[in-house]
This record gives C-alpha cells, sequence and structure tokens, in this order.
C-alpha cells in the first residue's frame, strides 16, 4: 500500500509507505518470511557489536503459545493486534555479559533492530505495528525474561486486513500518520527543544 506522505527530499520510498495500522487479516505468516524479516534485524548496527537485542515470538497457529501472547498484551492492544500474524517481544540485554559491564546503548541499539524488522516486513508485504502497551511483570514471568534483560516493547507483524474489521473509534485513525519537520528535529549547534 502506498501513502500520501511526502518529503522535499530524495528520500526512498520505502520510508514514506511503511506506517503501523491495526487491521491485520489473520492470515498464517511463511516461516521463510519470519526468518527473513528476524535476519534483517540480526544484521543492525550495534554498541560494540554486542546485538543486546532477544525476540520472543509466536505465531498464530502456534497452538501452545499464541493465546499466551496474546494475553500479555494490555487490552486495547489485544483487541487488534489478536488478528496479526506474529507476536513479537523485544528484550535487549542491560549489561555486556556481566552485571559490571553496563550498557548504555542497549536501547538504542535494539531499536535499530527494530526498525530493520520493520522495514524487511513492508518490503515482504507486511505490516508492523510497534507496542509499548504490555503487561511489563506479566510478561518477565510468563516468558521467562532473567534479570539483566530490558522489556522493550511487543510487535505485531501480518498482511494487512479491512479497517472496518476494528471497533469504530479505531477505524478512524487507521491512516499514516504525519510526522514533525526536519527542522523540529535536527538542528545544528545545541539543543533548541
Amino acid at each position: 500500500m502506498t501513502t500520501n506522505r511526502q518529503t522535499d527530499t530524495a528520500l526512498n520510498p520505502l520510508f514514506l509507505h511503511r506506517w503501523s495500522p491495526r487491521a491485520f487479516d489473520g492470515s498464517v505468516m511463511s516461516a521463510e518470511d519470519l526468518r527473513t524479516i528476524f535476519d534483517a534485524a540480526r544484521w543492525a548496527p550495534s554498541s560494540f557489536n554486542y546485538q543486546p537485542w532477544r525476540f520472543l515470538y509466536a505465531t498464530r497457529d502456534d497452538a501452545a503459545n499464541w493465546s499466551r501472547f496474546v494475553d500479555l498484551l494490555m487490552p486495547f492492544n489485544a483487541l487488534w493486534a489478536k488478528e496479526a500474524s506474529v507476536l513479537v517481544f523485544i528484550v535487549s540485554e542491560t549489561t555486556m555479559g556481566a552485571p559490571d559491564k553496563p550498557s548504555h546503548s542497549h536501547s538504542f541499539d535494539t531499536g535499530a533492530a527494530w526498525a530493520g524488522m520493520a522495514l524487511q516486513a513492508h518490503l515482504l508485504g507486511y505490516h508492523t505495528h510497534g507496542m509499548a502497551g504490555i503487561e511489563m511483570d506479566k510478561t518477565r514471568t510468563e516468558l521467562g525474561v532473567p534479570d539483566g534483560f530490558r522489556i522493550e516493547a511487543a510487535i505485531a507483524i501480518g498482511r494487512m486486513g479491512d479497517p472496518a474489521a476494528l471497533p469504530e473509534k479505531l477505524q478512524e485513525r487507521e491512516v499514516p500518520s504525519g510526522r514533525k519537520s526536519l527542522d523540529e528535529i535536527a538542528y545544528p549547534g545545541n539543543f533548541r527543544g
């Protein structure tokens, strides 16, 4: 799906057309496509090439895990994300292999991996939607996330579905969002707020 987003730079259209819908069609994703999406994350840059990210996932055809993963989302997100093909919980290691070696950039590095996933998914015809609305403590316990790892977010991945299947209050929000201007986010010299 293309969008009406525009920019005045030579930006690759991939960045303009990628967006985060909530309407998914409930289809099953092939293992090959999922592996390719995770491979894009694997090649993200990271401090000292430490690669602090881990991806815990369930596919919708995984009877042992799908409902467990949906239940870890806040009810608002579970309402629509249950129609995705895959649910992924992203965690990052907060140290570099030892408690006395804290990692300042674990979240930053893991964000780079997530961006790679989102773009690769889009190239394969899927959409992604990141969520911070998850049950953090329950997720840590249910998925066995050890101390020393931060639960960053969850991601729904799937093919876009019919927005009419969403609750009415979400249907009107099912459009690509805009962005701040470049002048608001990038400036030479000191911070300008």
